[in-house]
């Protein structure tokens, strides 16, 4: 009902479609050459030759040895397979109870306590009648001198030049400005079209590519809607086929259940019969013996220096020093030092340790620590590996090569 009030019927129209314009076609051909035509020519291709090789119709009866180089020349040596060191496993656990007391406990053991008698003299303070001489050296022996008087440096005036200002610059002085021709245009001059038709602005694609004639579209006029006159029946399917019976529920027909009604409840299980709890005392904690007697009075928390060393209050002690002012010399800093006046850069040496084999040096032997022992080269050792140097050269692949080397 409430959709019937708000929303009411409206006046529908048809859409009014907009004719197609007519199609006007043209008399000229079009030309169908594209670029990819006009460029790219076909040239003459040739057959190539299939690279697959000739079928072989005659194949070979014989077996094909199918041993490869690396088994034919890596053979296995025969050599017997060699044992596991192991060492013998002749270790057995001891069988009678393992003592745990220790060597420290063996050899030290507790003696008690031993008292000891302090041996540090009783303090007695010292109180000395007699007054503090405050007399030093510096007082004694240090003479003061009068001080001039300094006399203060006059500044002199700042007097403003009499000269005006002629604001010119070392630019405006030395660089002026020549004169010399204009620059002349290098544009060219614009052609003037004695055409006096307008432009047309008519395109190849606009001449050649028309629109297509759309046809015109059947549109259906619709159904004038007729309002119904029956009323409107607004009852769903479950209000008009399920209905409501007034009824009670339903009883429930199982027997009701009594409880067997017995002198004493049996709460015992199997686990209860079975696995029973074990009579156990409480353990009591293992406590260390005390082996140091504690004193019973309080501690007082006063050590030997608070004790014995009272602070005092201190003196304040005058200075007869007269102030002497900075003195600031006019003469400038001298920026020369005896390190740059007198050193002189020396060459950097690379260590020999850096080298494999250092120059200038052979190997002699390796000491009882590991060191490699190096000598300085002489003329001998020299005559020596040049030696060594024409008999490989001579012979290299030769058999007695590392013999011949070893006894020269």
């Amino acid at each position: 009902v409430e959709g019937r009030k708000y929303y009411g019927l409206h006046r529908v129209l048809p859409v009014k479609l907009k004719p197609p314009e007519q199609y006007i076609p043209n008399e000229e051909n079009m030309d169908l050459v594209t670029t990819y035509k006009q460029d790219y020519n076909p040239y003459p291709v040739c057959r190539v030759d299939p690279v697959r090789p000739r079928e072989n119709r005659h194949p070979c009866k014989e077996r094909m040895e199918s041993l490869a180089t690396y088994k034919a020349d890596y053979v296995p040596w025969n050599q017997p397979k060699r044992e596991l060191i192991k060492p013998d496993q002749s270790y057995r656990p001891a069988t009678a109870k393992f003592d745990y007391r220790t060597t420290h406990q063996d050899d030290f053991p507790f003696r008690g306590l031993v008292t000891t008698v302090s041996c540090k003299p009783p303090y007695q303070q010292k109180t000395c009648s007699l007054p503090l001489e405050d007399l030093t050296n510096y007082r004694l022996n240090y003479v003061a001198h009068p001080v001039e008087k300094r006399i203060p440096m006059e500044v002199s005036k700042f007097k403003p030049c009499d000269i005006p200002f002629d604001g010119l610059t070392t630019h405006k002085e030395a660089f002026r400005g020549l004169l010399g021709e204009p620059a002349k245009s290098l544009k060219p001059n614009p052609k003037i079209s004695s055409c006096d038709s307008p432009f047309s602005n008519t395109t190849e694609f606009r001449e050649k590519y028309q629109v297509w004639p759309i046809p015109h579209l059947y549109s259906r006029p619709p159904v004038v809607y007729m309002p119904p006159d029956e009323k409107m029946d607004l009852l769903t399917t479950a209000q008009a086929h399920y209905i409501y019976h007034k009824g009670a529920p339903a009883k429930c027909c199982r027997p009701v259940r009594q409880p067997k009604k017995s002198g004493r409840f049996e709460a015992s299980t199997t686990n209860r019969d079975d696995f029973k709890q074990w009579p156990t005392a409480k353990q009591d904690p293992i406590k260390p013996v005390a082996q140091l007697d504690l004193p019973k009075d309080p501690t007082d928390y006063l050590t030997t220096t608070k004790t014995y060393f009272v602070p005092h209050p201190p003196i304040v002690t005058k200075s007869c020093k007269p102030f002497i002012p900075p003195a600031r010399c006019q003469v400038p800093l001298i920026g020369e030092t005896t390190y740059n006046i007198s050193y002189t850069p020396k060459e950097l040496v690379k260590c020999l340790a850096s080298y494999p084999e250092p120059p200038g040096y052979t190997f002699d032997a390796v000491d009882a620590f590991g060191h490699r022992v190096y000598r300085p080269v002489s003329h001998l050792d020299q005559l020596g590996s040049r030696k060594n140097s024409c008999l490989s050269t001579e012979r290299p692949d030769g058999p007695n090569q590392r013999e011949l080397a070893v006894t020269v």
